[in-house]
């Protein structure tokens, strides 16, 4: 494989039963949006039992049955929220620590600088995180991941990358490699992705191709770099 060869992210997915959680960010193919797409998948009962709801310009998970609720605190967050001419995308609580510390004037790394991965031995389940900066009519995009730097969770290894944006071209990072017990995390540079011109296309690749069994919600955002506007899709199987 070529290092600049672009993947039909259905492809890359579509014969692994366990991705986990995914972020994609990049630039539709005729260059007029921004795009990002997050998924979740889950394994447990805790796990699958969420929804996607929007709320304004952002998404918040909550429990899709709040009686089966054993642990809130790795599975309720917000993966998507909005300040000044920031779009925060991620897999956890660590939205708020993003958004807080761009508040406060500070950067997308400072924030991750306070994190680590979640502490859920023994997966320890990376911390994955974007975030597109517009400026006039383009942007620019970071991602980041946090992950054990041992099977031990001893300390945090944490990577960051920075991308100018390519007409058709996106970034694709996700928690798990694949399946496994424990579950083995993500490892190497985000993938490269071909990122369509239609919401729809982009859409129904990323949900036809996720496992069927442990998929549970995809949220997937185009912004018109003209002027702002956006256009969302978003799939819940818990209805």
């Amino acid at each position: 494989m070529g290092i600049y060869e672009i993947n039909n992210i259905g492809e890359l997915i579509k014969d692994n039963t366990y991705v986990g959680r995914g972020i994609v960010i990049g630039k539709s193919a005729d260059g007029k949006k921004a795009v990002t797409a997050y998924f979740i998948m889950g394994r447990s009962e805790n796990s699958r039992n969420r929804v996607f709801i929007e709320q304004g310009d952002e998404i918040i998970i909550h429990p899709f049955d709040a009686s089966k609720v054993e642990d809130p605190s790795l599975i309720i967050y917000a993966p998507v929220r909005q300040i000044n001419n920031n779009l925060i995308v991620t897999n956890g609580d660590q939205t708020d620590t993003v958004y807080d510390f761009i508040k406060d004037g500070k950067t997308f790394e400072q924030a991750l600088e306070t994190r680590e991965f979640e502490p859920d031995s023994p997966n320890w389940t990376p911390r994955i995180s974007g975030m597109m900066t517009f400026d006039g009519a383009d942007f620019t995009y970071k991602m980041s991941i946090l992950k054990s730097a041992d099977e031990n969770g001893t300390a945090c290894n944490r990577y960051t990358f920075s991308y100018a944006p390519l007409a058709g071209l996106g970034h694709f990072i996700h928690t798990y490699n694949h399946d496994g017990n424990p579950i083995p995390t993500f490892t190497g540079e985000p993938e490269r992705v071909a990122i369509p011109d239609d919401i729809n296309e982009f859409t129904d690749t990323l949900w036809s191709n996720l496992n069927e069994q442990n998929k549970i919600s995809l949220y997937v955002r185009y912004v018109d770099l003209e002027n702002g506007k956006y256009d969302s899709r978003m799939i819940n199987k818990n209805k």
